[in-house]
């Protein structure tokens, strides 16, 4: 009987399923990933949807959701409908707002009204049934949904592998066409490069340019090589960041994830590092008496280039989330770079301090010996 219930179960679509209290919807589609079909009515009158949302097969101890996001792909931003059942074992249906990937699912409202929403678990199947006023009466929509488990009546985190991590999609409410989650191919290929460019441009290159000059220029033997190879590494940051910020800046022209934050903070960068770079143009020479103010403007504007740029680059990883192993890696080369940072400040300060005591050595014979000579 249980084998016949799970054939039963995985052979279903939308087009055949009769929903017990009677209600009839016109459109419908069998989402891509994971036992999940999605229902609905589109009402253009006055711009609302009726939703019917159901996940075959899932245990009573798990969670389901269904979102729509309106500021891009994927998880973060979206507006969620989440249904579990009670301590009580009474399924329950509620809103969400998901604003980080560390989301717990808490009740909230959306940034969209939902005059009615009710949820039904019958033969291991969990049903969502709402109401949605589509914001600006938009009916193409980025969708996602979900499911994972409850632990004390509190969602868990979903599995961050195999179809779970591809459950997102378009659905079109007119035409009731869903293009899948793989469509957007093209604009996460753009994502990641973006992303590389960026960590590698802004968030590496950019401090190594800073740790040449700071630490290189101590030694009299690296002069002037320190400043060529400064120049050179800032240089290519530069180069290699400015083509991921323009990725981005067309990224957020288009349907991608958009964060003001992120995006202002990358133009902010842009802006900084330009005006960095024009600068060389301007730089006093070391006698000029404006040398000083230079030098207070070019270490404060790189050292905010390079603070902004680390900022930003984990800001795109909470956005892109290529998975921990990109974010460990960059977590790993910023530790190197910060351990190579100490070492180096260490050691230089002591060249600087044992050359300053030298000088001072010499300072003091020579005193001793001009005295002996007037003294003769």
């Amino acid at each position: 009987m249980i084998s016949l219930s799970l054939i039963s179960t995985t052979a279903q679509t939308c087009n055949n399923y009769t929903f017990r209290s009677n209600k009839v919807y016109i459109l419908c589609n069998d989402l891509p990933y994971l036992n999940a079909f999605l229902h609905w009515n589109y009402h253009p009158a006055n711009g609302t949807v009726d939703i019917a949302y159901r996940y075959a097969g899932l245990d009573s101890s798990a969670w389901v959701a269904w979102a729509i996001n309106l500021k891009g792909r994927g998880m973060k931003g979206a507006q969620a409908l989440v249904a579990l059942h009670r301590s009580s074992g009474v399924p329950y249906a509620y809103t969400s707002s998901v604003d980080s990937y560390d989301c717990s699912l808490a009740e909230s409202g959306l940034s969209f009204q939902v005059p009615s929403m009710a949820a039904e678990y019958v033969g291991n199947e969990m049903i969502i049934f709402a109401t949605l006023v589509l914001p600006g009466n938009q009916t193409r929509l980025n969708q996602v949904w979900q499911e994972g488990p409850v632990t004390g009546g509190t969602p868990q985190s979903h599995s961050t592998s195999g179809a779970n991590m591809k459950s997102m999609a378009t659905v079109d409410f007119v035409s009731g066409q869903t293009s899948s989650g793989n469509e957007g191919g093209s604009d996460q290929r753009k994502k990641n490069v973006h992303g590389m460019l960026n960590a590698i441009g802004w968030g590496t290159l950019m401090p190594v340019g800073a740790m040449t000059a700071r630490y290189m220029k101590v030694f009299k033997s690296a002069d002037p090589a320190w400043f060529y190879l400064h120049v050179a590494c800032q240089c290519t940051a530069y180069v290699v960041g400015t083509a991921g910020w323009a990725i981005g800046f067309l990224l957020g022209g288009g349907n991608g994830v958009t964060d003001d934050a992120h995006r202002n903070i990358g133009i902010t960068l842009f802006c900084l590092g330009t005006i960095q770079v024009f600068a060389l143009l301007l730089r006093p020479k070391k006698d000029h008496k404006y040398r000083l103010y230079w030098n207070i403007y070019h270490w404060s504007v790189g050292y905010a280039v390079i603070i902004l740029s680390v900022v930003n680059v984990f800001e795109g990883f909470e956005l892109l989330d290529p998975g921990k192993n990109w974010k460990r890696a960059y977590v790993g080369i910023l530790i190197f770079l910060g351990f190579n940072a100490a070492l180096l400040e260490a050691y230089t300060w002591c060249v600087v301090l044992k050359r300053k005591k030298k000088g001072e050595s010499q300072m003091h014979i020579t005193g001793n010996g001009e005295n002996q000579f007037r003294e003769t």
